[in-house]
């Protein structure tokens, strides 16, 4: 009879440590949801700042290579012909 009272005993504070923690582990996982609803947000925020910015970039980008000055300290590059001539040379050497 005692063991069957310890038993009762024991399955009770189970029961209790179980509910005790599946509340808990509950309240965390509202918590973690939370906290990706607001990393989400954050992310669309910046993805938005950074297409801005880049259209800013690329806007100042048009607008030095068009200037006279930066065009006299840095002259447009001349495109290589190495790849056309290394070609060639693959070719021939077959």
């Amino acid at each position: 009879m005692e063991s069957l009272i310890k038993a009762d005993i024991f399955f009770f504070i189970a029961s209790i440590a179980t509910i005790v923690l599946t509340v808990l582990v509950s309240i965390l996982l509202f918590y973690f949801i939370k906290a990706g609803k607001n990393l989400y947000a954050l992310s669309e925020a910046l993805k938005e700042g950074f297409k801005g910015s880049e259209e800013f970039v690329m806007e100042l980008k048009e607008r030095l290579e068009d200037n006279i000055v930066f065009r006299l300290f840095f002259p447009p590059s001349r495109k290589r012909r190495r790849t056309a001539l290394k070609n060639d040379s693959i070719k021939d050497s077959h």
